[in-house]
């Protein structure tokens, strides 16, 4: 790995940053959060990342054990990226970030990818609504599919499919961003078409719950702030 700059510092946060401190290192990992991808895939996720700097980070994180890749073989002769159980470690450290970045007073101009909305419902889950969310949906996001199950006080959200899920959505991903920015309403989605619910009442009840928790506006503070005090209490925002 010559070439690759290092802070020389023995500190475990320094060694950290020697790992996924280059740009775009961080995001391929959350891009690897919810399963396995294929490298087009990762750059399609990416915008601004050139195909020559994916490859590069890609095959830094390789060397360092945090990914690896997989060959599917013939016939379909597909290579897909995925994360190490060593990589996995980082999602509470990505979802806890996350946390702290939603909370920045600057919003990047950009659209929300499908991953990270469907990360911020990990990261905004409340364990004490386990019982209340218990379930295993499927969301149908374009040609995504993404299985999640809400049990033992956690929620686990990948890519696949669930056998004989409790219910299911599928719509695109420009409707989704809507629903979740509160640009349109869920029954106004459901009623132009442009998204869909299967299952029964309480179970679709459910997984709308479970998709808009992280994007459902906190109600205003009871307490009065004196002027010229300052404020850091924010809503929480997705990532």
């Amino acid at each position: 790995m010559s070439g690759v700059r290092s802070y020389g510092d023995p500190c475990g946060v320094a060694r950290g940053l020697d790992i996924i401190g280059e740009r775009w290192a961080l995001l391929v990992v959350r891009d690897l959060l919810l399963g396995p991808r294929r490298f087009n895939d990762l750059l399609g996720g990416l915008p601004g990342v050139s195909p020559n700097v994916l490859s590069q980070r890609l095959r830094q994180l390789t060397e360092h054990g945090v990914v690896q890749r997989r060959d599917l073989g013939p016939p379909t002769r597909v290579h897909l990226y995925e994360l190490t159980e060593w990589g996995r470690v980082l999602e509470p450290v990505l979802l806890q970030f996350g946390r702290w970045g939603s909370q920045s007073p600057q919003l990047p101009q950009g659209a929300l990818g499908v991953d990270s909305l469907l990360l911020s419902i990990k990261a905004a889950f409340d364990p004490a609504r386990a019982t209340d969310l218990r379930g295993v949906y499927e969301f149908h996001i374009d040609a995504d599919t993404y299985l999640a199950e809400v049990a033992d006080n956690s929620v686990q959200i990948r890519r696949g499919k669930a056998p004989e899920p409790d219910a299911s959505l599928a719509t695109d991903i420009d409707t989704l961003r809507a629903v979740c920015g509160h640009q349109i309403t869920m029954a106004a989605a459901l009623d132009s078409g442009a998204l869909l619910l299967n299952g029964d009442t309480d179970a679709k009840r459910r997984l709308t719950d479970l998709l808009l928790a992280p994007f459902t506006p906190a109600p205003p503070p009871a307490t009065v702030v004196p002027p010229g005090e300052a404020r850091w209490a924010r809503t929480p925002r997705s990532w």
